[in-house]
């Protein structure tokens, strides 16, 4: 996986910009918990020393934990909840709250989370989550259903999220966004034992909305073409606010949900309808 890595970097033209620090697996306990600090070492080099701006790829910071438990398990420490070591709160601290800006330069770190069993609530991704100002949550049941990326929108958070931020309009949008997907995921359970049929019409109206967004979601990668033979789609986010407005105006409620599946812009999602044969 390493040297893959490596071989891709190297191709790429950025491995004279680049940094790379390895622990595997089977390296002693305390040797794989330096190695998150060791990069950050690193990265506040570049930062304070030669006043670059770095960007400091963590590749899985359940690593860093799981090495610590080891550790703290081997000097007789108690565990504490689930397992873990009792300073994992501080240990995590340790490392994220170095990961900060300064007048000379900054460091911007993004991290793989493993969430163990899948449970968000686990004392190790929970203690991560804590200090990232943004979370991508992906979703094994959306990855099911074939929407990709399989970003769970309920689960996932941003701090920026806020009107102040954002504008007003993109706030109230995203956030009704969440409100609609919210109320089919309580319906599902009714659905499942009793069925559309038992649901009034404004629920019925909300699991259609609900879908739509859901495939409207789904978008082809660049990154995938060589894999799917589709190409990539770019949407500007003026034309995302814009569109997630219109289906939940109820403006495209007479297009199939067929037609949002894969697609850049409302306007494919129209022309897809057209050659199903849907009058638009």
């Amino acid at each position: 996986e390493g040297n893959d890595l490596y071989i891709e970097m190297s191709e790429g033209g950025v491995l004279d910009k680049t940094v790379l620090v390895f622990g595997q697996m089977n390296e002693p306990p305390g040797a794989r918990q330096r190695v998150g600090l060791t990069a950050l070492t690193f990265a506040e080099y570049f930062r304070d020393e030669e006043n670059q701006d770095v960007l400091l790829f963590v590749d899985n910071i359940f690593r860093f934990t799981q090495a610590g438990s080891e550790v703290s398990a081997l000097l007789g420490r108690m565990p504490s909840a689930v397992g873990y070591q009792p300073n994992l709160s501080t240990e995590m601290g340790a490392l994220q709250e170095r990961i900060t800006s300064t007048k000379r330069g900054s460091i911007t770190s993004v991290q793989a989370i493993y969430v163990p069993a899948d449970d968000l609530t686990d004392p190790a991704p929970a203690t991560a989550f804590a200090h990232l100002d943004a979370t991508t949550v992906l979703s094994r049941s959306l990855a099911e259903l074939g929407i990709y990326p399989a970003v769970d929108p309920l689960d996932s958070t941003s701090r920026i999220l806020d009107p102040q931020i954002i504008g007003e309009e993109h706030y109230k949008v995203a956030r009704g966004v969440q409100s609609v997907l919210q109320r089919y995921k309580d319906l599902q359970d009714i659905i499942a034992i009793l069925g559309m049929d038992e649901l009034s019409e404004d629920d019925k109206m909300v699991v259609a909305r609900a879908r739509k967004i859901q495939r409207f979601l789904s978008q082809p990668f660049h990154v995938a073409e060589a894999f799917t033979g589709a190409p990539g789609k770019y949407v500007k986010l003026k034309d995302t606010v814009r569109s997630f407005k219109e289906i939940l105006d109820g403006k495209y409620d007479h297009l199939p949900e067929q037609a949002f599946y894969m697609v850049g812009p409302i306007e494919e999602v129209i022309a897809k309808a057209e050659k199903m044969g849907v009058k638009v």
